[in-house]
């Protein structure tokens, strides 16, 4: 990896890594930190390009947000680990546990998608005018390049086969809100086509890891209980 990713760590034992969404960082998950750090070496991360963790000079792709995880693992001395991704962050998850199964003791996929079309249009035709827009500035603003990056992963990523799903092993929970900016039907398919993976649609929006903690937090922990 040619950057050190910025990461917040809380607690001694097994490794728990926590990867955030789009324009978010690791203070996304400051209700998981402090509660699951009793009983995990809990680790947030902030993806490149994002929060304190610098933009480097690779493409800015969930494949290649995936392999830093990799880096950063192997860099830190950490086996496998137990990963939970929220939006961009469960895209990466996915990605990383078809490429890398040892390395995924459990997964938790929060408000994941397969490719842009799981994404309710309603939630999808701004990003995708404001990624107009950004490219149109690019090449005069720093800032709307980034926006443009960044809004970028949202029109044109993730592209994850349905049937690629089936190279995931971990015990898996797929989690999201009643009313997510995902379509629900989406959120069952990738339920679905991962074996043996476990369902659960908590009230709340795409954000219940933040809003709705305390429920989010009670569905995660009695996952991981039936993996120990």
């Amino acid at each position: 990896m040619n950057i050190s990713l910025y990461y917040q760590e809380k607690g001694n034992k097994e490794p728990f890594i926590l990867l955030h969404g789009n324009g978010e960082d690791s203070s996304y998950f400051k209700h998981q930190i402090d509660y699951f750090s009793d009983r995990y070496r809990v680790i947030a991360i902030d993806t490149r390009g994002h929060g304190k963790s610098p933009r480097g000079t690779k493409p800015f792709t969930i494949e290649q947000f995936s392999h830093d995880l990799y880096d950063f693992m192997i860099s830190h001395k950490i086996s496998n680990a137990v990963i939970l991704g929220f939006s961009d962050g469960a895209n990466i998850a996915m990605k990383f546990a078809m490429k890398y199964p040892d390395k995924v003791k459990a997964l938790i996929l929060n408000g994941g998608n397969l490719n842009p079309k799981g994404v309710k249009r309603t939630t999808q035709i701004p990003i995708e005018l404001g990624y107009r827009i950004a490219r149109g500035f690019a090449l005069k603003s720093s800032g709307a390049k980034k926006s443009a990056e960044m809004l970028g992963l949202m029109v044109n990523e993730p592209n994850i086969e349905r049937t690629e799903l089936s190279r995931i092993t971990a015990p898996t929970l797929v989690i999201c809100g009643r009313n997510d900016m995902i379509k629900e039907s989406h959120t069952k398919e990738i339920a679905e086509n991962i074996p043996g993976a476990k369902l659960s649609i908590v009230k709340g929006s795409h954000f219940i890891a933040n809003k709705r903690y305390l429920a989010f937090n009670k569905e995660v922990e009695s996952f991981l209980e039936t993996i120990q």
